[in-house]
């Protein structure tokens, strides 16, 4: 979403393409009254995205479209230009690709790009150029990190550059090597003369720390002013609208005893003392700064979400909005804020907050019809604390027709079920005729700090028992069949899955998706093996913790049907565990093998998500297939699939 001088509000909004094969975004206009229909504004085949006003009222954004001109590079991204009237045209280009990142009022604006390493923007096309012809793809490692979810690092340099209103590139960061700004975020100031980054550097234990510098846009002198040590680090900068406060997020070091604890916090630029805002309950999602000074902040409470304003003096807050999931935060020059909504029946929708709080929806793509079923909070006592979640039950159960069960479990572990999911969407399986329960157990965010913390570290017991309470506490509803039940989780729930397997056969079935399997492997193998290994430290100093938690250890003990999916090009998640898993689950299945009750559904071009559509599509069906054929009793999922 973004907010223009004049009031216009340009969202990015992405369909699949008519093959299945890939989302395309483009960029459309919405009526900030919420009277009249979206207008498309764009159309190509590769889309645009990442939309901001320049301070001419033009619309920049980024795309990997061909340039007509010709002078941008072909299947990378650049940043374009489109007038109120007339075409779009490119205003810079780089050989890696070129992102917006900020503008200031000027019109100068701040983008990142890449270059091969021990290169320069200047010479960094010819050594692609050359590289691909010469089929090489070889990197060399220095050391850790060495991935990120699903691309490698060490390939390339990240570089932070300056952009000027007619196209000049600026590298501001020539010095950086291929890790210092890999995950960086980055934020110019109004006046441009100033970047602030995070800036990452290695430290010992394979470990690396992240601190906040600031770089004179004109000099490229470069000073620090917030120093990560082994107890915090700091990221996501931003600069308020005057230039003279810098918001970051303040981030402390994970422990085997403490998850990591988020701060949002407020710093004077020409010095003073910090201030911290008063968030309560509320985990930090989004934020940014409105015209007036506040902060705004959204982000997970209490199994929905809300909005808060933040004084910069005081660090006290105020409730803008609430009773929904908000994202992409832009404020607007009249006290509004535009926003993204959603929430667990709901999809992400464009709404206008007025001034005094005041909702309103406004019309774009992407709406849906009438659900196929309820959805009801539900809540219950677990050794005194109050364990909730949503029950999505279909139209058609009934105490003569009661509808089998679901228990899904989410992800991260610090995440919550309080809103709409394209990719786990509960509605497919209560449109099927299950209901469905997502519980949000220890450790799920927008509950605190006490929240976040119990269960730590990652303890699947804690979470089973306040999960299978809950779900216990409504299987007695007569529209509700106790005897059909299955099963869900991915990624920490799908190791939650992969430990459930092993230490009950209540459920009918059981799908696992992207599920830890091995700890003493997967905790080396992961893109986060620092933060895997601090926490839960090596076998030999808590072998009774892995003996305990690792699911591969109670592999002997599964019983139930499980259905395993994993993503070839999954670094947080390996596929070696889904791998071994496999293995481990075929080889020990000691009746023929056409009995085999297991399945695995592997998606190659796939990372810790299955975001391709038609490979979304084929996932679904092939996971209601199986709890049909399971929980249902339905013909068995054939050996070829239809899909």
């Amino acid at each position: 979403m973004a907010t223009g001088p004049d009031g216009r509000v340009v969202a990015a909004i992405q369909e699949a393409d008519e093959k299945g094969a890939r989302m395309v975004s483009s960029l459309w206009e919405l009526d900030a009254t919420g009277e009249e229909q979206a207008r498309r504004l764009t159309v190509s085949a590769k889309g645009e995205s990442a939309p901001r006003f320049a301070p001419d009222g033009s619309l920049l954004f980024s795309s990997a479209r061909p340039d007509p001109e010709g002078g941008a590079e072909d299947d990378t991204a650049a940043i374009w230009r489109l007038p109120r009237t007339g075409e779009a045209r490119v205003v810079a280009s780089a050989p890696g690709g070129l992102s917006l990142l900020a503008v200031a009022d000027d019109g100068t604006m701040l983008g990142a790009s890449s270059v091969l390493p021990g290169g320069t923007l200047a010479t960094d096309g010819e050594r692609r150029t050359a590289r691909k012809n010469a089929k090489q793809t070889t990197i060399w490692h220095t050391g850790m990190p060495i991935r990120q979810w699903d691309h490698e690092i060490g390939d390339e340099s990240r570089r932070l550059v300056l952009v000027s209103v007619d196209g000049d590139l600026t590298d501001l960061t020539p010095d950086v090597g291929t890790v210092t700004l890999y995950a960086a975020s980055a934020d110019l100031s109004p006046d441009g003369a100033t970047v602030a980054s995070s800036w990452t550097q290695r430290v010992r234990g394979g470990e690396t720390r992240s601190s906040i510098v600031l770089i004179d846009t004109a000099t490229l002198r470069r000073v620090a002013l917030l120093t990560a040590d082994d107890d915090a680090q700091y990221g996501d900068p931003l600069f308020s609208r005057d230039g003279n406060r810098l918001a970051v997020i303040r981030s402390t070091a994970s422990s085997p005893t403490d998850t990591s604890y988020s701060r949002l916090e407020i710093h004077p630029i020409g010095g003073g003392e910090p201030v911290t805002a008063q968030l309560g309950d509320l985990s930090i999602g989004d934020v940014a700064w409105a015209d007036d000074g506040t902060l705004l902040v959204a982000g997970d409470l209490h199994s929905s979400g809300a909005i808060l304003a933040v004084d910069p003096a005081t660090g006290a807050s105020r409730t803008v909005a609430e009773h929904g999931v908000f994202s992409s935060l832009a404020p607007a020059a009249d006290g509004s804020v535009v926003a993204l909504r959603s929430d667990i029946a709901t999809p992400s929708r464009p709404v206008r907050i007025s001034a005094e709080g005041a909702p309103r929806e406004l019309p774009a793509p992407g709406a849906v019809g009438a659900l196929p079923g309820t959805l009801e909070w539900v809540e219950t006592d677990v050794d005194g604390i109050n364990v909730g979640g949503w029950l999505c039950v279909p139209d058609s159960a009934s105490a003569a027709t009661p509808a089998p069960v679901m228990l899904w479990i989410h992800g991260g572990p610090h995440g919550s079920y309080n809103a709409w999911s394209w990719r786990w969407c509960p509605w497919l399986a209560v449109e099927r005729g299950y209901a469905v329960l997502l519980p949000d157990p220890a450790m799920s965010s927008g509950y605190g700090d006490a929240g976040l913390n119990r269960g730590w570290p990652r303890l699947p017991d804690v979470v089973f028992r306040e999960c299978e309470t809950l779900f216990d506490s409504v299987l007695p509803r007569p529209e509700l069949d106790a005897t059909r039940t299955a099963m869900l989780g991915a990624s920490f729930g799908g190791f939650m899955a992969n430990w459930i397997a092993g230490h009950t056969d209540r459920f009918d079935a059981i799908v696992t998706h992207a599920g830890l399997w091995a700890l003493e492997q997967q905790h080396r193998t992961t893109d986060a093996a620092a933060s895997k290994m601090r926490v839960h430290q090596h076998e030999d100093e808590v072998p009774e913790w892995y003996r305990q938690y690792s699911p591969h250890r109670a592999a002997a003990s599964i019983n139930t049907p499980m259905l395993v999916t994993h993503g070839n090009r999954d670094y947080r998640v390996p596929i070696s565990e889904a791998l071994r898993l496999w293995w481990d689950l075929v080889s020990a299945w000691d009746g023929p093998p056409e009995t085999m009750p297991h399945r695995f559904l592997q998606v190659t071009s796939e990372n810790h998500w299955v975001l391709t559509p038609s490979n979304a599509l084929a996932w679904n069906q092939t996971v209601l297939a199986f709890c049909d054929q399971h929980v249902l009793g339905a013909d068995p999922v054939p050996d070829v699939l239809p899909w």
